[in-house]
This record gives structure tokens, sequence and C-alpha cells, in this order.
């Protein structure tokens, strides 16, 4: 039975999108500028899919941004648990316990109040011997392009892969499409909102949508969110590897902990 292999990263949009943010300031912006990111999770959630088998993770961003003409480019890395568990259910040794994303775009006003973000993301796994473990996987490492359009506090977003999605074989051509909006509620508080679809080529069972709801909070000392995250993911599919019992893309309350520098 084919089991669960679906990336770990944050997307990288987002990830940009939340150090351009941090940058903001009522001087003149900079023309370079640069944000870091450090936090923990109580659960990884990619995509709505635990990448940590339900288990806590810490991650750090970096992000450059060339302001005056919208070009940024970054990296992101996670701490995962997802390919040591599938390689462990499939008797292959090795570790991987790290992601790390590498992206790169461009930002900038349509006009109207509409904004764009497009670019390309590569999801690399260091070690990760996923195209050992038989005729059901490839090597987990991923390529996508993106484009994404803005208005105020809403977005929508397409992802494309070029490559084989996160080591599920013959699965070029996936695609995810994502819909959502950060607003501002009250003194700082801003309401998160999310839904996505998971297109996986040739592969019904891999194919889902995924939802979200939160709240962050920035208090200086520290950024915290507590979110529910739930999908429709089919059980016979996305489930730990070692243990099917543990259903990876149940709902659950996400808590995270982070600090721009």
């Amino acid at each position: 039975m084919k089991k669960l292999i679906l990336a770990s990263a944050v997307a990288s949009a987002f990830a940009a999108q939340g150090a351009y943010a941090a940058d903001a300031a009522p001087a003149a912006t900079p023309d370079h500028a640069v944000a870091i990111n450090v936090g923990v999770v109580t659960d990884f959630r990619y995509r709505g899919i635990s990448q940590t088998v339900k288990k806590p993770a810490l991650n750090a961003t970096i992000d450059y941004t060339h302001n005056p003409t919208g070009l940024y480019a970054g990296a992101f890395a996670s701490t995962i648990k997802w390919i040591d568990d599938a390689q462990n259910a499939a008797s292959v040794s090795g570790s991987a316990p790290l992601e790390i994303d590498l992206y790169a775009g461009k930002r900038g006003e349509i006009g109207g109040g509409f904004t764009y973000d497009a670019g390309g993301l590569f999801y690399y796994y260091p070690n990760n011997k996923l195209a050992a473990t038989g005729s059901a996987y490839t090597n987990a490492n991923t390529v996508e392009a993106y484009g994404q359009v803005g208005y105020g506090p809403a977005y929508i977003k397409y992802s494309y892969a070029f490559t084989d999605l996160f080591g599920n074989a013959d699965t070029v051509g996936s695609y995810y499409l994502d819909a959502g909006a950060n607003q501002e509620i009250t003194d700082g508080y801003v309401l998160n909102l999310h839904y996505g679809y998971q297109k996986m080529a040739n592969t019904p069972d891999g194919t889902y949508s995924d939802w979200k709801i939160g709240v962050t909070k920035d208090f200086g000392l520290a950024i915290a969110s507590i979110a529910y995250i739930d999908t429709n993911a089919k059980s016979n599919f996305y489930y730990k590897a070692t243990d099917s019992s543990v259903l990876t893309g149940a709902g659950t309350t996400v808590f995270s902990l982070s600090k721009n520098f």
C-alpha cells in the first residue's frame, strides 16, 4: 500500500511576505532588506499534513528583498520526521531529519490595489533515500513554481510541480491551489484564514483539501499564534508509515512562537 510522502516546508511566498512585512517601517524603506525569523511549533503542518508525525519542530528563515525592484530570495530550514519514518518502515538505513527550502521571485503592485508575487521553490532533503524504498517512492527533492495575486489582506496562489511531488512516483504536474486572508481584527490580533486544494497527479488517494482558522499576535518579544488545522485527506494514504493508526491529516490545534531579527 502506498503511504504518504508529502513535503514539510513553509510556502515560499508566505515566508517571504512575512519577512517583507517585518521590514516595513514609518521611515523610508531601505533598498536592501534582510530579515531573519526563528521559531518553534507544536506540530509542523504543511498544506494541512503533519511533517513531524505530530511532534514539535524548530525552524528558521532568512530572507533578502531588493525593494526598488521587488526581487527577493531566501532560505527556510526545519526539523522534520516524515522521511526517517518512511525509511524506517521500509528498512532503509539513513537519516534525513532536515529540510532546506531555497526560493526566489519577484513581487510588486499590479494597480488598483492588487499585488502579485511569482517565483520558484526548491525543496531539498539532505541524505533522503526514499528512491531506494521501492517503486512507490522516488527522490523526495521537489521543484515548484508559484504565482500569487493579492488584494488587501486576501490572496490566491497557484503552485505547480515540475518534478515528482515529495517522493510520490509519477506525480509530475501536481498542483496546489491556495486562498486565504490575514485580517487584523483588534489591538494587533490578526485573523488567519486559509483553504487549499492539493491535486496529486495520477494519485487519486493523494488528492485532498485542507483549511485553517487561527489568530496571530506580535507581542514584540515574540510572535505567537494558535490555529486549528484540518483536512479531508484519505486515511489510507496520509498516515505515519510505522504506525498506521497515526493519521497525519487529522484535525489538530497548533501553537507556535517565533521571533523576527
